[in-house]
Parts: structure tokens; C-alpha cells; sequence
């Protein structure tokens, strides 16, 4: 039994109490609220009564706060460790898991890399990884507790200042151990130099050869790649969850969560859909040809269709394209030559090979090109430059100064002018051949740096995407770019009348967020590979969702024509410009900032006449084109 004392004291405060109670409701308005849903719910009825009232009450509960965060090594689709990161928050005083990421692994490693280099690349992959792990589930974990999800402005903030201080910590323990190293150096000893010789004791002498009529110019050294700091992936992978977690606690897709980023909340009342680049063909270094200057041969569908028609068409060309390439009974079936990218990979070994298995192929299903279906080409020139002869390797054998090769893609253009889009035709140190090309071609192809472009973060920093000069660029979502940086970067690309291209990297994950980015960003193109391997497929899966609800909701805009940039006409309009001037001490060039002018075309064949035969009259090559 209860102690007489004890109940006696709980009477007595009983009364305060009760008072303590109604005062505490009272201060959360709890009466008035339950007043309020008692009679809106008797009027409504409704068939769950409890779940309506949750419902109700849910509305005044406090906002989801982030309360852990959990990071995993995972494979991504080719097998190579990458980041997963699982956000938590406190939702309703309940502690919930409400979305997870997995970042895409990107390698700046060649494909015909060394296994040496191989090695060092995966060492320094899994360390990376590593690194990002102790971040998110240590320091990271502690900075954004208690954060809404929904600050997607205050998180890429914090995650700016935490990467900067860990920059400076790599450069401070970077200086130490410089100044160990030179402090425990010591004098070499002294070895006499010794002359060359032959076996047979005569000194070996340079033998001259032949003087050259032509003095070429030197090319340009490689640039210097940028540092990546160990862990960065920690940051991109960390801003990607915040954002799909806001997404999903508002209940929005991704895609609309973006949008209201990017126009500050204030909703277009239509979305595009990006165009697809769909790679069919890889004839790169990899493929067993002499080709090795078509990384990817992708194909584009007509604006006029929907990305739903557009896809269906290009698996038509693509099973036309198998036929084409595996005949029966020779050689293994070109369904076990599908690369990473889901493509197929095929030996060639002129530039014209693929584009007339391409024009074979669509005269089969009774396309053609130009009209039923663009091209694009990934050159990745970067690849085939051999320092030792500065000149690019297109084909085996076949070498190409700089200038060289802005002469070959314009004879190509102007023989296929189907293709629409060259990515990487030049390193990014060949910036007056950027210029040159853009010049002659750029009213009617998009010449778009990937590799040549620099990194997101560096673009932001410096707000100059012409460096070197294009058309556009393909965004990855790298390292420790953040959702602000891509934000404010498609608008620096809008603001230009550049085009913005949503990447996927080599190693690609089965998650779909990228997807969603290239919506909500606004972006013209999205470049997900082929249309083989789960992890791409599942991508484009999620591109025709989207653009499913779109047209339910009645937001979708119809494609617009490709617009190029007509770079001649603009430089002879400044030159134009600049001699109306009067003279002056000041440099009067405009900025950089001013907008371009634009050359609409809906057809770009009908700039070099509709038709496509192969005994078109042309200047080629002969060393290139048989």
C-alpha cells in the first residue's frame, strides 16, 4: 500500500499540477487546436478518423532536423569502391532513415593506362573513400546536427568552410613534411660523368637526318591536372543526400526541389526535358581498329519527338546496328562487346567506317540522317595527343598537328552534316585551334569541353566558361562540387547562351539522381551512355518517368530547336564595335558577359543540303577517308 505520507503530498500538489498541465496546453494552443480539428473532422467524416486527425496535427509539428549521418563503401557498376551516404533525421520525435545517395566514381585515369598506373589509381580511389568515411561518420556527423534539411543554402555553406580548412591542413602538412624531407637530404657524392659508347668503344654520334622545309610549331604542354583532395567525394556525396532528403521530407520530387533552387523558389510554370545523347558506338583506343579518335558515336532524336518516341526509335537503329555487326557464324556475338558505357565496341579503321554503318542502319528502318536523327561525337583528343611527336594519333600511324585537325573536323562537318556536336575535338591547351574551330563550324555544331573544360568548383571561382572557347559543357557531379555550385553554374551557362550538358562518369551507380539534376537545372542535353547495362538503363528509365509526369501535370514545354552560336559573326560585330570607338588609353573590348549572337536552325543539314550520299563531292583527307 501506498504511505499515508506520500498520498498526502500528492494531494496537496495535485491542484498545481493540473495548473502546470492547462498552462502547458494552453501555451501550445492545444485546446483551440483540438477544438478546431473536432469540428472540421465531424463535418468531413472521414473513413480513417485517427489518420485524419494525425494529419491535422502533423501540420503544426516541428520541421524534420538531421540527427545522424551514415557513410558506406559500396560498388559502383563496374566494381570500383564509391561513397554511399544515409541521412537520418528526427522526424515527429521519432528518429527516421529518410533517403540514401550513391555517388558515381569518376577516374581521370586513360583506359590504355599502365597496370602500374592502374594500381596507383585504385590505391588512391580506396583511400579517398576512406577518408570521406571518417569525415561523414566523425567531424561532418557533429556540424550538421540539428539542421533542416530543407537549408540546403546553410549546409552547402557549412560543407564550403569545413573543405576549405581541410585544403588548408593538406597545404600546412604538406609545407612540414617539404621541410623534413629537405632538412635530411644530403650532398650526393661525386660521379664523374662517363661518355657514351658503343660495344665497339667509338663514341656514339646524333645523327641529324633530314632538315625540315616546314617549321611547325611546338604544341603546348599538358597543363598540370587539378588537385583533388583526399575525401572530397565526402562533400558532393553529403550535399547530393541534403537535397533528396528535403526533397523527400516536402514530399517533391528531386527534380521540382532543384527548380525552386535555381529560380529561387519561384516555379517556371513548364520544365524540358533534356535531350538525350545515347551512345551507340565506341571506335576509341580501346576498340580493335586503327580508329581511335571516336571515343563515343552517339546518336541525338529530333526535337520534335518526345524523349519516350526518341528512345524507341534509337533501340531500333541500335538492333539494326547489332545485325550489321554480328554476322551470323563469324566471330563472337557483339553482345559480348558492350563496354562500360553500354555501348557496343567495334573496330574501325577510317573516320567514314562507323558514320556509313550508321547511314546503312538508318536506310534499313528508313531514316536518315540529319533529319530523323542527329549525331554527336566524344573526340577525347586528350587521349590521343603523343607529347613525344606533339601531334594526335587518330589513327594508327596517322598523326595531326592542332591545326591539322580543325581543317579534319571541318571536312567532316561539311560531309556529314548530321553531326551536331563534337565533345573534346582538342586538348584544352590548343585554345587558338578552340577558337578557330568554333569560328568556322560553331554555327552549326556545338563544340563541347568535358575534359578540356575545368572543374566545377574552378568554373565557379573564376566565372569564365570560355577558357577554352565553346559552345557548352558537360557537367559531372564530382568530388566536392555541391548543389549551390551547380545552381549557380547552369546560371553562368544561361547568362553566356551556353549550353549546359549533365554527364554521367565512367563508373556509374544504379542511382537516379542525376537525372533529376539535369531536369530541375534546366540542362539541353543529358549524356548517360548506352542503352545496355542496368546502371544507364535504369537513368533513362527515370528520364521518361519524369517526363510522364510532366505531361500528366501539364508542365512539360515542347523541345525547342538547337540554337548554335555564330561565333564569326559575333567577333566581326565586336571588331565592328571596336573601330567605331574613339581611341583611348582604356581597353575598350566588351566583357566577356555580353550576350552572343545566335544562328536558330531547325534542320542543320539544310545548311549543307538535305540529302547525304557517300560520292558527295569533297576535299578530304586521303589518309583519313579512303
Amino acid at each position: 500500500m501506498e504511505p499515508g505520507g506520500e498520498r498526502e503530498r500528492r494531494r496537496r500538489d495535485l491542484p498545481e499540477l493540473r495548473h502546470q498541465a492547462a498552462e502547458y496546453y494552453r501555451s501550445n494552443e492545444v485546446p483551440q487546436r483540438l477544438e478546431e480539428a473536432l469540428n472540421a473532422t465531424f463535418y468531413l467524416r472521414p473513413a480513417d478518423l485517427y489518420g485524419h486527425l494525425a494529419n491535422y496535427f502533423s501540420t503544426f509539428s516541428k520541421p524534420p532536423v538531421i540527427c545522424k549521418l551514415i557513410g558506406r563503401k559500396v560498388l559502383d557498376g563496374v566494381g570500383r569502391p564509391t561513397l554511399e551516404v544515409e541521412i537520418f533525421c528526427t522526424v515527429k520525435n521519432h528518429e527516421k532513415s529518410i533517403c540514401s545517395i550513391v555517388v558515381s566514381s569518376h577516374s581521370e585515369i586513360l583506359e590504355n593506362a599502365s597496370p602500374e598506373a592502374i594500381d596507383a589509381d585504385e590505391k588512391e580511389r580506396n583511400d579517398s573513400i576512406n577518408r570521406a568515411l571518417e569525415w561523414i561518420n566523425g567531424s561532418l556527423n557533429e556540424m550538421l546536427r540539428d539542421l533542416q534539411p530543407a537549408d540546403q543554402c546553410k549546409v552547402d555553406e557549412l560543407l564550403g568552410e569545413y573543405f576549405a580548412k581541410k585544403v588548408e591542413e593538406e597545404k600546412e602538412r604538406k609545407a612540414i613534411e617539404k621541410e623534413e624531407q629537405e632538412a635530411v637530404i644530403s650532398v650526393p657524392a661525386y660521379i664523374p660523368a662517363v661518355s657514351a659508347v658503343t660495344p665497339s668503344g667509338k663514341k656514339k654520334g646524333v645523327k641529324l637526318g633530314k632538315k625540315s622545309s616546314v617549321a611547325e610549331k611546338p604544341i603546348s604542354p599538358a597543363e598540370p591536372i587539378e588537385p583533388v583532395l583526399c575525401g572530397s567525394i565526402a562533400i558532393g556525396g553529403l550535399s547530393l543526400a541534403v537535397a533528396k532528403t528535403g526533397a523527400t521530407i516536402n514530399n517533391t520530387p528531386l527534380y521540382l526541389h532543384l527548380a525552386l533552387m535555381k529560380h529561387d523558389q519561384d516555379l517556371p510554370k513548364e520544365l524540358t526535358v533534356p535531350l538525350p545523347m545515347v551512345t551507340l558506338l565506341s571506335c576509341g583506343k580501346s576498340s580493335s581498329g586503327k580508329l581511335k579518335l571516336m571515343k563515343e558515336v552517339m546518336l541525338i532524336p529530333p526535337t520534335e519527338l518526345t524523349v519516350k518516341q526518341g528512345i524507341e526509335r534509337l533501340l531500333e537503329i541500335q538492333k539494326q546496328m547489332m545485325r550489321l555487326l554480328d554476322p551470323v557464324g563469324k566471330g563472337p556475338s557483339v553482345l559480348k562487346r558492350i563496354s562500360h558505357l553500354g555501348c557496343l565496341i567495334t573496330g574501325c579503321d577510317s573516320l567514314e567506317q562507323p558514320l556509313i554503318l550508321l547511314q546503312t542502319a538508318c536506310r534499313n528502318l528508313g531514316l536518315e540522317l540529319g533529319i530523323d536523327v542527329h549525331l554527336a561525337i566524344n573526340c577525347a583528343a586528350h587521349e590521343l595527343m603523343d607529347y613525344t611527336k606533339g601531334k594526335y594519333e587518330v589513327l594508327t600511324g596517322t598523326l595531326k598537328s592542332p591545326d591539322e585537325m580543325v581543317d579534319m573536323y571541318v571536312d567532316l562537318i561539311n560531309k556529314y552534316p548530321s553531326i551536331i556536336a563534337l565533345i573534346d575535338p582538342l586538348r584544352k591547351e590548343d585554345g587558338q585551334q578552340w577558337s578557330n574551330i568554333c569560328n568556322t563550324v560553331g554555327s552549326r555544331c556545338y563544340l563541347i569541353a568535358e575534359d578540356a573544360a575545368k572543374s566545377i568548383s574552378k568554373l565557379v571561382e573564376d566565372q569564365n566558361i570560355n577558357v577554352p572557347k565553346c559552345s557548352g559543357l558537360i557537367i559531372k557531379y564530382t568530388n566536392q562540387t555541391k548543389i549551390s555550385d551547380l545552381t549557380e553554374l547552369t546560371r553562368l551557362l544561361d547568362g553566356q547562351r551556353h549550353i549546359a550538358i549533365l554527364g554521367s562518369p565512367a563508373g556509374e551507380s544504379s542511382d537516379d539522381s542525376l537525372v533529376d539534376l539535369a531536369v530541375g537545372l534546366g540542362a539541353r542535353f543529358i549524356k548517360l551512355g548506352g542503352l545496355s547495362r542496368g546502371e544507364r538503363v535504369t537513368k533513362y528509365n527515370r528520364l521518361l518517368a519524369i517526363e510522364e509526369e510532366l505531361a500528366k501535370n501539364g508542365t512539360l514545354r515542347s523541345g525547342e530547336n538547337h540554337e548554335f552560336v555564330d561565333f564569326a559573326e559575333e567577333a566581326q560585330t565586336a571588331e565592328e564595335l571596336l573601330d567605331a570607338l574613339p581611341p583611348t588609353e582604356q581597353d575598350p573590348w566588351p566583357s566577356q558577359n555580353s550576350q552572343p549572337l545566335l544562328a536558330q536552325v531547325q534542320n542543320p543539314d539544310s545548311l549543307h543540303g538535305s540529302s547525304l550520299h557517300l560520292n558527295e563531292a569533297t576535299k578530304m583527307d586521303p589518309s583519313i577517308f579512303p
